[in-house]
């Protein structure tokens, strides 16, 4: 597994110029596309992928890394993008493990097509667990899925997206896990997504009208309720990781400027701002509550690329790691709003764009309420029926 550094992923000019555009992508509630094309020119979606299919062979732990440096320069391409590099990583922890049903999703990485996600639904706290999308058999090994799919990262672009839903046909309902290919058609995106941040991501409400996915394109069938399947273990280790390490990356962005403006600015008896002792408190807890969380997440991503058997241990620590980033990112972020001052509530403030981009995070899977019944029924033992 190669260990790269961050920065010959992406370099110093590209960053500058996502972070350039971020403001009017978020300004003009686009997707990133320049973004999306310029990363795929530098071989941003074969980063997980194998050297011997052409990609540059990053583990987990080392794709978080890219995407907190991706992030810091604009934190919504790379919660956006991140998703197709969930998908990634899942195929190769998959691997991994022994298992080779996701080697479509490393072909199509190697090809640089764009995989998305196509998982979330209204009203499903179940996740993975349940669906309430219909896979009806066609017959020959596929199925048809009929269902609606919200928070569809990648709307605008995705090449392959995966689905799953509920085939009910049999004595005990099976969960069907497959990927629909852009010219497929009968999938239908909203143009709905118009929110407080995160806003070039463009993760649209999706809508699946039977769109037929054949035998070849079906990858797990599994059954209903919560299990430890190579599948679900892959794709929630890397979703929960990834998705901290870009609001760590936030948090990294908000002390930045924070240091930056308080270097700045001087009180009317000319003492600099950074000398103020409560100014040098707030940025120093802030620092160090965005250190623990960096090396929660780096060290347990690790342990995936490492195979560490932590048996039942898994999930309360990947649900645990991705609440507290998220909880710690947007305490960081007020933090640096507070010190900075009123400036920062400007709306062209990249404070106040983090500010709302990192309200995001409580919305993802898995949730702090989600988080505290996983970490307490590990602890206490599940509750009585």
């Amino acid at each position: 597994m190669t260990k790269a550094n961050p920065a010959e992923s992406l370099p110093d000019d590209l960053l500058e110029r996502i972070a350039a555009r971020a403001p009017g992508y978020d300004a003009d509630n686009a997707f990133c596309a320049e973004d999306l094309d310029e990363l795929r020119a530098a071989g941003y979606l074969r980063l997980g992928v194998p050297e011997e299919q052409g990609g540059a062979d990053l583990g987990l732990a080392a794709t978080a890394a890219v995407q907190r440096r991706l992030a810091q320069a604009a934190p919504a391409t790379a919660l956006g993008l991140g998703m197709h590099q969930v998908w990634v990583q899942a195929a190769r922890a998959v691997t991994a493990r022994g298992g080779s049903f996701l080697q479509t999703v490393t072909d199509h990485a190697a090809d640089d097509h764009l995989l998305a996600f196509g998982v979330s639904e209204p009203g499903n706290d179940a996740v993975l667990f349940d669906s309430t999308t219909t896979a009806d058999p066609d017959g020959a090994g596929g199925y048809r899925f009929t269902g609606t799919k919200v928070f569809t990262s990648l709307a605008p672009a995705w090449d392959v997206l995966s689905v799953f839903g509920k085939d009910a046909s049999g004595a005990e309902p099976r969960l069907v896990h497959g990927f629909v290919l852009r010219s497929d058609g009968d999938v239908e995106h909203l143009d709905d997504w118009d929110t407080l941040g995160m806003r070039a991501t463009q993760s649209r409400t999706t809508r699946l009208h039977g769109v037929h996915v054949p035998t070849d394109r079906i990858v797990r069938s599994l059954p209903v309720g919560p299990n430890q399947d190579p599948l679900v273990f892959g794709v929630f280790a890397a979703f929960e990781l990834l998705v901290a390490s870009v609001y760590v990356g936030i948090a990294e962005r908000a002390i930045d400027l924070a240091v930056a403006a308080v270097r700045q600015r001087r009180a009317l008896d000319g003492t600099p701002r950074a000398e103020d002792p409560d100014v040098r408190r707030a940025v120093a807890d802030a620092r160090g509550a965005v250190d623990a969380v960096e090396l929660q997440v780096s060290s347990l991503a690790r342990s995936v690329d490492e195979l560490d058997d932590l048996g039942a241990r898994w999930f309360p620590l990947l649900v645990g790691t991705k609440a507290r980033a998220v909880d710690t990112a947007q305490h960081v972020v007020d933090e640096a709003m507070r010190v900075v001052g009123g400036g920062a509530y400007r709306t062209t403030s990249e404070l106040a764009r983090l500010a709302r981009d990192v309200r995001a995070g409580q919305y993802h899977p898995s949730s702090r309420d989600s988080a505290a019944r996983t970490i307490a029924t590990s602890v206490l033992g599940p509750l009585p029926d």
